[in-house]
């Protein structure tokens, strides 16, 4: 009897049909078995408006979960940062696949730099922790909130060709902005480096907990198939599941989701674990900037960097500076 194939979910998106078809190519050479792709319209697909006004970051991660608790699929790619710090019961990611480019991305009109843009220029993002950094480094741009897919944000951008837009919402205008600040993986994941006029460094824009990074979830049973349950394990990667998790964990005890201006980065540099936060005033104001490491490299050592830097934070006046 011939076995069904592995059913895997994802949103409908270019992005996120492109990792999640990363992923099933990789789970395939590894278990040796056959992947069906299972797309799933999530919330965060279809209504429109500001992004931190939808629910935050499970807009996109909720029909997605149900369907794996539900039996529709049996295992669910996600985007990190995507995901509620909160884990639900019933499900576990399996698996963080090795981190991409964790940076921000500037895609401006005629190959400008951040600092090259003219006084006064707009700048589309959905994203208050971007716009709070923005507007630290440069407080006389204009900062213009966008939604939609990532051929629908590029659009935007004055001079820039008409882009396939993939059915997402935020649909609007096209050609009306100086620049856009997209996350360089999803970038790079789609063939779009083309449009990248400067990588952001750190220093001036820390980018959002877990981004850049992959979230592969299942049930907390397992995956239904032990060949699949085993190419999980490889594809899970320590260095990149350590950093998220401490970025995770900083997150979750701020008490903060993507309406929140609060950015994080966490490396493994040797024996050490680096963990470096921001927290903005929504209009970019103040900013209060603070770090921590461990040396002990095991995920409840990278819960409590997270949570003793987040105390840290708290006790100096973050949840007041940021609105959390």
């Amino acid at each position: 009897m011939t076995q069904a194939p592995f059913r895997i979910g994802t949103r409908g998106s270019a992005l996120a049909t492109t990792q999640t078809g990363h992923v099933a190519a990789e789970l395939a050479a590894l278990a040796g078995v056959e992947i069906e792709t299972v797309l799933v319209k999530t919330e965060g697909d279809v209504i429109t408006g500001p992004l931190s006004q939808l629910g935050g970051t499970g807009v996109f991660a909720a029909a997605l979960r149900q369907a794996l608790l539900t039996g529709e699929c049996d295992l669910a790619v996600h985007s990190l940062k995507d995901l509620p710090t909160t884990q639900p019961e019933g499900l576990v990611i399996a698996a963080t696949p090795k981190r991409a480019d964790v940076r921000d991305a500037l895609c401006a009109r005629d190959g400008l730099f951040l600092a090259e843009l003219p006084e006064g220029a707009t700048v589309g993002t959905g994203s208050p922790r971007r716009a709070a950094q923005l507007l630290a480094f440069r407080p006389d741009l204009r900062i213009v909130d966008i939604r939609g897919n990532v051929g629908t944000r590029l659009g935007r951008v004055k001079g820039s060709p008409a882009q396939a837009d993939d059915g997402g919402v935020g649909r609007t205008n096209q050609g009306d902005l100086d620049a856009v600040i997209l996350a360089a993986a999803g970038l790079e994941r789609l063939g779009f480096e083309s449009h990248i006029t400067e990588y952001l460094d750190p220093e001036i824009m820390l980018p959002a907990p877990g981004q850049g990074s992959l979230a592969v979830e299942v049930r907390a049973a397992g995956s239904s198939n032990a060949a699949v349950d085993a190419a999980l394990e490889k594809l899970d990667d320590h260095d990149t599941r350590l950093a998220v998790t401490a970025e995770r964990a900083l997150l979750a005890r701020l008490e903060a989701g993507c309406a929140a201006p609060i950015g994080a980065l966490a490396r493994v540099f040797e024996d050490t674990l680096v963990l470096d936060s921001v927290a903005c005033r929504p209009d970019g104001t103040d900013t209060m900037r603070r770090s921590a490491t461990t040396r002990e490299l095991t995920l409840d050592g990278a819960v409590a960097l997270g949570v003793a830097l987040a105390e840290q934070l708290l006790r100096e006046g973050a949840a007041a500076l940021a609105g959390l």
